[in-house]
C-alpha cells in the first residue's frame, strides 16, 4: 500500500475545517464543563491550551531560522468567559493567515528528527487541531471521526516524528514488530520496537516482501487508530491479534 504524502494545501484545508468545528463544539457547553477525553481539563483549559500553542507556533515560524528555541509556552493572560472564545478565534485566524502566507520550505525549528522547515508546523497544527476538535466534541457527546486521509497522515506523524523524538507515553522497553492497518485509507505501517528506540519500516521499499515477524496486528479505521495512539480511545476499539501489550508502547501524548 502506498504512503500518503501531505502538502501545505492539504494540511491547511484540514486546519480550516477542524478549527471552526472546534469553535462550534466549545460554544455549545459551559466553559467549566469537563472534557471526558482529557479527564483533568475543562473546556476552557482546552481553549487556552490550543490558543497558546497557536501563539507559540506563530512565534517559532516567524523567526525564519532553524536554530533551537525553548519549548516552554509563552506566559500570557488567559481570558475567561466569552472573551476566551474571542481570543481563541483571533489566535486561530492569525495562525492560518501566517501559515498560508509562508513558503513551506522556509527554515523553522522543530523538536523532531525532521527537516527544520515551516511545513512541519503546518502539518503539526492540522493534527493538533483535529485531535483537540475531537476532544471538544466529547464534551457535547457528539464526536465525529478524524477524516480518513488526515488521520492516516496523523498516524505517520506519530511514527515518524513523535516516537523517534522519544515522546513515548510508556517508558518501559519493548521489542517486536507491530503492524497497523487503516482499512478506510488503504494504508499500513510496520513498526519495529527496539527497546527504548523504534524503526518505521517503510512499505514503499524492498521490505514489502520481507517477513517482518509481526508480534501484533491492529486493524481499524484510520481515525480509531490515530485516537488510540493518542490515548483518546482504547485499543479494544480495533481488531487486535497477537501481543496487544506491544501497542501500549506506541502511545504518545
Amino acid at each position: 500500500m502506498s504512503r500518503l504524502h501531505g502538502s501545505k494545501d492539504f494540511w491547511l484545508g484540514a486546519l480550516r475545517a477542524d478549527g471552526p468545528a472546534f469553535r462550534a463544539a466549545v460554544a455549545e457547553v459551559p466553559l467549566d464543563a469537563p472534557v471526558p477525553s482529557c479527564p483533568d481539563w475543562t473546556v476552557v483549559d482546552l481553549v487556552h491550551h490550543l490558543g497558546i500553542v497557536y501563539m507559540w507556533v506563530r512565534e517559532t515560524v516567524s523567526r525564519g531560522v532553524a536554530d533551537p528555541r525553548e519549548e516552554r509556552p509563552p506566559l500570557v493572560a488567559k481570558p475567561d468567559g466569552a472573551e476566551a472564545l474571542v481570543w481563541w478565534q483571533q489566535e486561530f485566524d492569525a495562525l492560518v493567515t501566517l501559515l498560508d502566507g509562508l513558503d513551506p520550505e522556509m527554515p523553522a525549528w522543530n523538536w523532531a528528527p525532521q527537516t527544520k522547515k515551516v511545513s512541519f508546523w503546518v502539518r503539526r497544527m492540522a493534527h493538533e487541531t483535529a485531535v483537540h476538535r475531537w476532544d471538544a466534541q466529547t464534551a457535547i457527546a457528539g464526536v465525529e471521526p478524524v477524516e480518513a486521509k488526515l488521520a492516516a497522515d496523523g498516524i505517520s506523524e506519530v511514527l515518524d516524528s513523535w516516537l523517534p523524538a522519544g515522546r513515548r507515553r510508556r517508558s518501559q522497553p519493548a521489542y517486536g514488530v507491530a503492524h497497523l492497518v487503516a482499512t478506510d485509507a488503504e494504508q499500513e505501517w510496520y513498526v519495529r520496537l527496539r527497546g527504548e528506540g523504534m524503526a518505521l519500516l517503510d512499505t514503499d521499499t524492498i521490505l514489502d516482501s520481507d517477513d517482518h515477524h509481526t508480534r501484533t496486528l491492529a486493524t481499524g479505521t484510520a481515525s480509531d487508530l490515530l485516537l488510540a495512539l493518542w490515548g483518546r480511545v482504547q485499543f479494544d476499539v480495533l481488531d487486535v491479534s497477537g501481543d496487544a501489550a506491544l501497542l501500549d508502547s506506541l502511545r504518545v501524548g
